[in-house]
Parts: C-alpha cells; sequence; structure tokens
C-alpha cells in the first residue's frame, strides 16, 4: 500500500469543495463502477495484451467510453515536466536508465516514507524521459517579448530572487489558494496527486485534489460562453471522438502561471494569457491504463506557439484521496510579508527564499 501524504498548515491549506449538481450526479454514477485496483507504476507505453481476444474499451451504461476512476500520478512524480538536456530528443530510457530510475524511486520512498508522517506520495518511475513530447526535445519554449513582458510583471513564491512581498499581491494564485491553473492542474506534484473522473450522460467530471476543484466539462455540444467572461480555469467543452475524449478550453483570464517549480523539473514560472488554448485528449487503451495528451497553445507568449505533453494514466482506485485544505490557516502569507519586511528593515538578515 502507498503511503499517502495529508497536506495541512502552511500555504496550502483550504476550503471545502462546493459541488454542482452536475458532479452529484456524476458522483452517483461513479460509484456504481466496478474497476478493480492497478498497479502503481507505469511505463512509455500500454503492457501488451496476451490472449486471441481483442480488447474492448469499456462503456458507460448510457453507452459512452467509460473513463471512470482513480488515477493517480503517482508513477510519473519522478519524471521531470522538461526533459534534460542529455537525453536530446530521445522520448525513452533505455533499459539499464529505466532500472536507474526504479531504483532512485525505490531510495525516494524510503526516504520520504520515514517518520512519523510521510513528506510525499510514494511511486515507481515511469520509462518516460519527460512529460513534454513537443518540442521534440522536450524543453519549454522561449518566450516571445510579449511572453517575457508578463513574466515581468509576474509575482509569487516561486519567482526567483524575489524577495519583497507587502501585500497578497505579491503572490499567485497558488500561493493564495485560489488554483494551481491549467494546464498546471492536470499535472504532477510530489504529494496529492489523485485524479478522479466520474461521468454522467452529458458531463465528465474531474476532480483535482490540488487545490480542491473540479472540472465540470459538459459534452453535450453546447457552444461555448462568451468569450467576454473569464475564468481562473478557462471553459472546457468535451466531445467524443470514437474512444477519445476531447477537451477543448478557452476563456482562460491569464492570471495563474502556466507552469511553475510545483512541477518537478518545470521552469520556475510561465506567464500565460488570456488567449491561451488548452486541447486535451484521453483515450482509454486498457483495463488499466488512459494515454494523456495535453497541447497548450499560446503564439502571444511561446515563441514555438505551442507545446505539448503526453504521459501514461494508471487506475489505482485504492488510492486514497486526502483533502488538500488550503484557505484555513494559511499562515504562509503572512510569515513571508512579516519576514520580508523584517529583512529589508535588517540588511544583515538573509533574503526570503523558498525551501
Amino acid at each position: 500500500m502507498i503511503k499517502r501524504i495529508l497536506a495541512f498548515g502552511g500555504m496550502r491549506i483550504g476550503i471545502s469543495l462546493m459541488m454542482c449538481s452536475a458532479a452529484q450526479t456524476a458522483l452517483a454514477q461513479q460509484r456504481t463502477g466496478n474497476a478493480a485496483p492497478q498497479p502503481r507504476t507505469g511505463t512509455a507505453a500500454p503492457q501488451a495484451r496476451t490472449g486471441t481476444k481483442p480488447w474492448t474499451a469499456p462503456k458507460t451504461p448510457w453507452g459512452e467510453p467509460d473513463l471512470r476512476g482513480v488515477w493517480p500520478l503517482t508513477h510519473l512524480i519522478s519524471t521531470p515536466f522538461q526533459r534534460p538536456e542529455r537525453f536530446g530528443d530521445r522520448r525513452v530510457l533505455s533499459e539499464d536508465e529505466y532500472a536507474a530510475a526504479l531504483k532512485s524511486a525505490e531510495t525516494r520512498n524510503t526516504r520520504f516514507e520515514s517518520g512519523a508522517i510521510p513528506q510525499a506520495d510514494s511511486g515507481g518511475a515511469s520509462q518516460l524521459t519527460s512529460l513534454m513530447s513537443d518540442p521534440p526535445n522536450g524543453r519549454f519554449p522561449a518566450l516571445t517579448p510579449k511572453g517575457k513582458e508578463l513574466y515581468d510583471k509576474m509575482r509569487g513564491s516561486y519567482k526567483p530572487g524575489q524577495t519583497v512581498f507587502d501585500t497578497p499581491e505579491d503572490f499567485d494564485t497558488w500561493d493564495r489558494c485560489i488554483t494551481r491553473g491549467m494546464p498546471v492542474s492536470m499535472l504532477t506534484r510530489n504529494y496529492n496527486v489523485g485524479i478522479q473522473v466520474m461521468q454522467s450522460p452529458g458531463y465528465v467530471v474531474i476532480l483535482l485534489e490540488m487545490a480542491h476543484e473540479a472540472r465540470i466539462i459538459p459534452t453535450d455540444g453546447r457552444p461555448v460562453i462568451d468569450k467576454s467572461i473569464k475564468q481562473y480555469l478557462g471553459e472546457s467543452r468535451g466531445r467524443w471522438e470514437g474512444n477519445t475524449l476531447v477537451v477543448e478550453t478557452t476563456n482562460f483570464n491569464g492570471k495563474p502561471a502556466m507552469t511553475n517549480a510545483g512541477v518537478p523539473g518545470s521552469p520556475p514560472l510561465t506567464p500565460a494569457s488570456e488567449n491561451m488554448r488548452i486541447t486535451e485528449r484521453f483515450t482509454r487503451t486498457a483495463n488499466d491504463t488512459v494515454e494523456y495528451k495535453v497541447t497548450v497553445t499560446d503564439p502571444e507568449i511561446l515563441s514555438t506557439g505551442s507545446w505539448s505533453a503526453e504521459f501514461p494514466w494508471k487506475l489505482d482506485n485504492e488510492y486514497e484521496i486526502y483533502e488538500y485544505a488550503c484557505h484555513e490557516g494559511n499562515t504562509a502569507i503572512r510569515n513571508y510579508i512579516e519576514t520580508s519586511r523584517f529583512e529589508r528593515a535588517n540588511k544583515t538578515a538573509a533574503p526570503a527564499t523558498r525551501k
């Protein structure tokens, strides 16, 4: 059994999720599912199936492809978002490299599981060299001049070199327990990486415990809301292409970061524009596997115009999703401000840095 961390205290302590009727309906549908727990480790591709009977993608009682279940990203915790430069354009680890990655993950698990309270989720290793698949070198694209301009205006505890914190506006949306934003919410972290998918006719609901959000995605063909209505997570619309759920998300407000150092291997902080568009594809390829691909398009920010990440989800309905309570007792904002003011009043004090 993988040990789990219960998030509490400090920067990330939060409110209970208020689910709308669509999510509640989906929860009722989810409780009827019967998927079995599956292995926690992942590889670059699903395992080959044995036997002569072809695998058939499961369907919901109302006939849609069935994505229901708990899909923790524990097997990807040790896979970096950006590809280490030594791998070049290589997408997959060699067998020796993969064996070393598994050993490193085991060492990490032992370290984090020691003590009275586990410090992070345990997990295996992936054979992927990075979550990013495009650009081919797996490196985050350079920013455009507009992107650099927006980056210079960004504030937050992940901003390299920022030591002045005077007001809540000196922190980003994640620091303030508002949201991780998109696409960050669909990427890895070192704990609370549970993703739960629920479905009802006309809806797919994706629960993300960090930071306590429900993405409610209509799949009934309704039009997108007026583009003047901007939201932190944007507005999503889904459609089925065969066994693949395709989700298009627009109408962002541009306030959360596109990525940040909370995602292992990510650049420290990157901006996003209100015109960002995100396309996701969810394809169930085995009883225990969903192949996930996300493409982020934002020509105002990215010199290449877009980037993509691809990685497998692994089913584990025994994974326990603990509350990521983020607002109550969020003393870190106050502590940052008080420490920053003290440092500026006492020039010999060491600058505040994120641990």
